[in-house]
């Protein structure tokens, strides 16, 4: 049931200010809409108090992303922190037919949320959840990572990257190569746990990732693939096993990858999204991950933004590739 094409209804009755999506091809607006009422048992009205502007939160917007629902009018957000109406601060993450959640206030399931430190900051939550995530999931789930594994982060100057490489530090790997275009960022990540670091199209990868246990790869494309054909070819036990998790695209949708190249080497090639990892997995693994990133553990380049300035803020990129939030 789609419960996001009733915006407009009850405004005078229970007016609140959100951003709307009122076209595919265009930002949200900011503007004035009923507020949500919860309507299945269990469900729970909160204030939001922070929402982060995500690659997941645009491509649903654009109507773009494979788990993508419904059609505009809507709001859109994947997950922010707020106060429910029993006073506690929660994480939550919403289901792609739920209410969105850059509002000033959302109706969201309990039990896909997770309570957070009274003492923790909401902009940093709502800044480090969605890109945690990605690589925690890969790790956990996808790929349990051995304790003392190699992995090649290919794509780690984007939020997700630069994430991937604390992530798959904390959690054990001995090794983390960073490979990424933006040179400057690069530079940084060695203070972020990266045991190396190589600009993606380097000759010198190949070499320096080529016995790697893991690839958490967001780049795809023919970019990927030219680096796993040279990769493949530099290394020294093509029997060892390899395993490429697909995690997202910045280069491209496709990849053409040659059948040599799975019949060469013990490679196997894997995807890690909504979808490839169940629901309650990812349930189970938020609790893990709201912890380590209430305690600091990991960095991440917050810009706090007023919700009044979606519209300015959705395709303007944030000083030093900061993770736009947005405060209601």
């Amino acid at each position: 049931m789609d419960r996001t094409t009733n915006l407009f209804q009850h405004i005078q009755e229970r007016p609140m200010k959100a951003a709307v999506v009122t076209s595919f091809d265009r930002p949200p607006i900011y503007t004035e809409i009923g507020e949500p009422v919860p309507e299945l048992p269990g469900e729970m009205l909160v204030e939001v108090l922070a929402a982060g502007l995500h690659q997941l939160t645009r491509g649903r917007a654009a109507g773009a992303h494979y788990s993508s629902t419904g059609s505009p009018p809507l709001v859109p957000g994947v997950d922010g922190v707020g106060r429910g109406t029993d006073n506690r601060l929660r994480y939550f993450v919403q289901a792609p037919d739920q209410h969105g959640t850059m509002a000033e206030r959302t109706v969201i399931d309990p039990r896909r949320s997770i309570e957070l430190p009274g003492d923790c900051d909401p902009v940093a939550i709502a800044a480090a959840m969605n890109p945690a995530m990605a690589s925690w999931l890969a790790l956990r789930c996808r790929v349990p990572l051995p304790t003392g594994a190699k992995v090649l982060v290919l794509g780690a100057t984007g939020s997700s990257g630069t994430m991937a490489v604390q992530v798959a530090r904390h959690l054990g790997a001995s090794q983390v190569i960073a490979a990424g275009r933006d040179e400057h960022k690069l530079a940084r990540l060695p203070a972020l746990g990266a045991t190396a670091v190589v600009p993606l199209g380097d000759e010198r990868l190949a070499a320096q990732a080529a016995d790697v246990d893991i690839v958490l790869d967001f780049v795809w494309g023919d970019s990927a693939v030219g680096v796993m054909e040279r990769l493949l070819r530099q290394r020294s036990d093509r029997t060892a096993p390899l395993t490429w998790v697909h995690v997202g695209s910045m280069g491209g949708e496709a990849a053409a990858i040659p059948g040599a190249l799975l019949r060469a080497a013990n490679l196997q090639i894997v995807g890690s999204g909504h979808g490839s990892v169940p629901e309650r997995a990812i349930l189970a693994e938020l609790p893990a991950l709201v912890q380590a990133i209430a305690r600091g553990t990991f960095r991440i380049d917050a810009a706090a933004t007023p919700l009044s300035a979606v519209e300015q803020a959705w395709n303007r990129p944030a000083p030093g590739g900061a993770r736009v939030v947005f405060t209601p």
